[in-house]
């Protein structure tokens, strides 16, 4: 099985990069985020004619996750993080595809760091924390993947000193994603790639960053011990950033056995 996440930034204006990325990669789950549009005006027409089935969690003109299945159609376990009932954003969908159970999450950006952008940050990462080890306690094979909007570490991005202001390089971020990592998760793609200087995931639009390799790395798979005992590759498909009119991540998946 693979199973890739991918933030589209839209996905009406990248549904042609999106379509050319499930033809050629053909991953068999997919957990989207970002999607900018509302429940009723996702192309899921299109997605479906290529043999793809889903669950949607859309927002209009913000937000918006998805998981998507080829063959067995995922089963929704649920849409948003408990601990909240007033958070409307449209950032975690969970649901569960041939035994696995898979979540897509668009974690909040956090900036400008001071305000209460970044406070509900923290405050969205606790929620998650709690239920990641709910979903722990459930002792099966489980993968927490999407837009995380944090750099594990100072190597996972292109500069510490031009970033350091950046709400994704933050000491509390990096605490909560370890909290949650510590929790007993992997990290998948550290795992395979573990001495790899530019992991990266992002590649911002402005003063050539992708051309020039001045890259992030915001998108994660976080495998329970269940789904880590399966787990055999993992990898980016850069070539995805580089095409016309693509989003700024590239999608990032893992393949269990």
């Amino acid at each position: 099985m693979k199973l890739a996440t991918y933030n589209l930034n839209g996905i009406r204006a990248r549904l042609p990069r999106l379509l050319e990325w499930l033809d050629r990669e053909k991953p068999d789950v997919v957990c989207l985020q970002e999607l900018k549009c509302a429940d009723e005006s996702l192309p899921t027409a299109d997605i479906e004619a290529i043999g793809y089935s889903g669950v949607w969690h859309g927002q209009k003109g913000f937000n918006g996750v998805a998981i998507l299945s080829r063959g067995e159609p995922p089963k929704l376990r649920r849409t948003g993080l408990p601990g909240d009932p007033d958070d409307t954003h449209s950032r975690y969908i969970e649901a569960e595809v041939g035994g696995l159970i898979v979540a897509s999450i668009y974690l909040p950006n956090g900036n400008p760091v001071g305000t209460e952008k970044f406070d509900y940050k923290i405050r969205w990462m606790n929620r998650l924390c709690g239920h990641a080890a709910e979903l722990l306690g459930e002792e099966k094979p489980a993968i927490l993947a999407g837009d995380w909007n944090v750099v594990p570490e100072d190597r996972d991005v292109f500069s510490v000193r031009a970033t350091s202001h950046d709400a994704v390089m933050q000491p509390a971020a990096r605490e909560a994603w370890r909290r949650i990592l510590n929790q007993g998760w992997t990290d998948a793609l550290r795992a395979f790639h573990p001495d790899e200087p530019k992991l990266f995931t992002f590649w911002d639009y402005t003063a050539g960053c992708y051309p020039r390799d001045l890259g992030f790395r915001l998108d994660h798979l976080l495998c329970s011990p269940e789904a880590a005992d399966r787990l055999c590759a993992a990898d980016v498909d850069r070539w995805a950033r580089g095409e016309e009119k693509a989003s700024d991540h590239a999608p990032t998946w893992v393949e269990l056995r």
